[in-house]
């Protein structure tokens, strides 16, 4: 049984693992998603700051609607960028409570593991006693062929 236990111990220490590791891509995948999209805000921020200073001075009708046709297309960059990252963080969330649970099942199968070892140990040490007290017995019951009791 004990065998059968520390399989069901690896196994739940490799699901356990899997999930960990499967959680440190998400993450990092996630920081650069995070990343792309403040760097797309921050371009976004300063494409707008620099055509406004040129539309003060004067623009035709043409680079106007340019300008807007890339603004718009640029937040739709932005949008797209943010739901990924939306995404990515719930997809990691998920795999954090997979971990907690991982985490447990691993707990609770070492646990169990424990108690058996130590209800063999404790099985053992009372058939060893066991043994000791009848070897004990033997010796104080009178041999065949011998007439004096063996002293204590």
């Amino acid at each position: 049984m004990t065998s059968a236990l520390n399989t069901l111990l690896e196994r739940a220490v490799a699901d356990r693992d899997l999930v960990q590791s499967s959680l440190r891509r998400v993450e990092d995948q996630l920081r650069h998603l995070q990343q792309q999209a403040q760097q797309l805000g921050g371009y976004r921020g300063e494409y707008q700051q620099r055509w406004t200073a040129q539309f003060t001075r004067g623009s035709t009708t043409e680079i106007v609607q340019c300008y807007r046709s890339f603004m718009t297309r640029l937040d739709e960059a932005v949008d797209q960028q943010a739901a990924q990252a939306a995404q990515a963080a719930a997809h990691a969330e998920r795999l954090r409570q997979q971990l907690v649970a991982a985490e447990m099942r691993v707990a609770s199968v070492k646990k169990l593991v424990e108690r058996r070892q130590l209800e063999q140990r404790r099985v053992l040490a009372q058939r060893e006693q066991r043994q000791a007290d009848e070897q004990a017995q033997r010796m104080r019951q009178p041999q065949p062929g011998r007439t004096e009791p063996m002293p204590l």
